[in-house]
């Protein structure tokens, strides 16, 4: 990859990139950092990193760093991956979908984004995730079985 075809990554998927570990951390100073770590890596690989595939690379090394920081946070405040709200009383449905999304497994929560927020395919998911397509497939289908379970309580909608 030439430093031209990586500013045209830098111009193409950053926006995309963001949005996506937004959605998944909640927090925008830390999706800045992982962002900023993952185009560094593409940087560095950038001799051994086909252009074509430099938007999986990123995302795939972005996801990774997400995961790893995740862990980091979660053992550092011993704090589990993944906690449960309990507060039921809700009117907005973004705040219901937002609080079904956290309650996805990460892995559950990733597949959904990159299908649903940022149009991949299962094969192009399941490059950046390291799975398979049919995990890529049970794992959505999975989450958005949750999805609608917990969406349609009534407590969640009222």
């Amino acid at each position: 990859m030439t430093e031209k075809e990586y500013n045209l990554c830098i111009d193409n998927y950053s926006d995309s990139a963001f949005l996506y570990l937004v959605k998944n951390i909640k927090d925008s100073d830390a999706a800045k950092d992982i962002l900023q770590e993952a185009f560094t890596k593409l940087w560095e690989k950038r001799e051994d990193v086909d252009f074509l595939k430099a938007k999986s690379y990123l995302f795939t090394s972005a996801y990774h760093i997400m995961i790893n920081n995740i862990k980091y946070n979660s053992l550092k405040n011993n704090i589990p991956e993944a906690q449960l709200f309990t507060s039921n009383a809700y009117n907005d449905i973004n705040e219901v979908m937002s609080q079904a999304m956290e309650m996805l497994p990460q892995i559950q929560k990733a597949s959904i984004l990159l299908r649903d927020y940022e149009g991949y395919s299962y094969k192009e998911i399941g490059d950046i995730l390291n799975l398979s397509q049919e995990q890529v497939k049970i794992n959505i289908f999975r989450a958005r079985v949750q999805l609608r379970e917990y969406i349609v309580k009534i407590d969640n909608v009222l």
